[in-house]
């Protein structure tokens, strides 16, 4: 019998049961989760040996505990379609829904296994019995949601070929300390992200348009621990958050995944229509989550609430549209368009940077529970 990735104990396991099933070749969808802009997600590299000397015995007692509810693997198994799995109406779909949906799994599947990649890479370099543990458990939740993702996307008649991907796909090298920021943010806001869409349709189940929305609270609660990892990661290093100057990345970071977020977001509308959701109170909704979150570890939050804070989001949006319609354009009069989005875009980051943030004390523990 062969194996499902959602039983998988290893990221390796997980992707021999995806490779096993039988081929579907979509070139498409494997050149989508290729392409590399500023919004697409990307895989990532570091200093190993860096990472493999980290020492955790300063959060030791928080460590274990985090490491044994991972071992316990309390979501092995579920990321499978059963018969909560209702069928799906593909053809039936209205097509710029299908496309944008497509498009948002096709992301969603990247992200999982950029996550994967990066992991299974530390765990496979590393000797540092406490690091290559976490980055095993990581990988192998990550690789399942990748798995489970495909296999929605199959139904569609599309698949994207992720050991090509391995192979294939760009790599953006980023410090450690870069690594650790980006990826706790990226895993809190995913947290956010699913739970918010979760509680959404619990309450207006009617908009539930696709049953892959049925599995994201147990999938964000994966993600939240990964957010934990990392959490427990920063406190080994005082510095990586109490510096003047890491306190510069902490905000460039924090502005530079909400603003990606917020772009995104707004460049699916039917998507967000149909699941009847407002993408900008989906977006402050899901920061405002984060931020309450990431207090934990981060001395600071944006406002988000600051006036210029939503205006300066919809300039960058703006300028994303401009950017993208010099791209399909061509010629020099689409890389001027192109090149005068790009600008526009630069300026309304700075402009972000500049909005002061909400300063926050940092408790002695950073360990949180899933809350919302």
């Amino acid at each position: 019998m062969n194996m499902h990735s959602s039983t998988a104990a290893t990221a390796e396991e997980a992707i021999a049961a995806q490779e096993a099933l039988p081929p579907l070749t979509n070139e498409e969808a494997t050149q989508v989760a290729m392409s590399n802009t500023l919004l697409t997600p990307r895989f990532y590299t570091t200093d190993f040996d860096e990472m493999d000397a980290i020492d955790v015995s300063s959060v030791r007692e928080e460590w274990d505990v985090l490491i044994g509810q991972m071992k316990a693997d309390p979501n092995k198994g579920h990321f499978k379609k059963n018969e909560d799995w209702d069928d799906v109406d593909w053809d039936g779909m209205e097509p710029a829904l299908k496309a944008e949906f497509i498009d948002f799994l096709i992301s969603s599947c990247t992200a999982e296994f950029s996550g994967c990649v990066l992991y299974k890479e530390m765990k496979r370099r590393g000797s540092n019995k406490d690091i290559t543990e976490l980055f095993q458990l990581m990988a192998r939740d990550e690789a399942r949601h990748a798995g489970f993702i495909n296999d929605a996307l199959r139904e569609a008649g599309i698949a994207v070929n992720l050991g090509f991907l391995t192979q294939a796909k760009k790599y953006t090298y980023f410090r450690p300390k870069f690594i650790y920021y980006a990826t706790y943010l990226s895993e809190k806001i995913g947290y956010a992200r699913y739970i918010t869409i979760f509680r959404h349709l619990e309450e207006n189940p009617e908009m539930r348009f696709h049953p892959i929305f049925k599995w994201f609270r147990e999938w964000c609660n994966d993600e939240f621990s990964h957010g934990e990892a990392f959490a427990l990661l920063l406190k080994t290093d005082p510095k990586l958050t109490e510096s003047r100057m890491n306190k510069m990345w902490i905000k460039f970071f924090l502005t530079a995944v909400f603003s990606t977020m917020w772009v995104r977001d707004h460049q699916r509308p039917e998507f967000h229509k149909a699941l009847g959701v407002d993408p900008k109170w989906y977006g402050q909704e899901v920061f405002r989550k984060t931020s309450e979150i990431t207090k934990q570890v981060f001395p600071m939050t944006l406002d988000i609430d600051h006036p210029r804070w939503v205006p300066t989001l919809n300039r960058m949006e703006a300028a994303n549209v401009q950017i993208a319609a010099g791209r399909k354009q061509g010629g020099v009069s689409g890389w001027v368009k192109r090149m005068a989005g790009s600008a526009k875009a630069g300026f309304a980051f700075v402009s972000l940077l500049t909005i002061p943030v909400e300063k926050n004390a940092v408790p002695a523990s950073p360990r949180l529970e899933p809350a919302y």
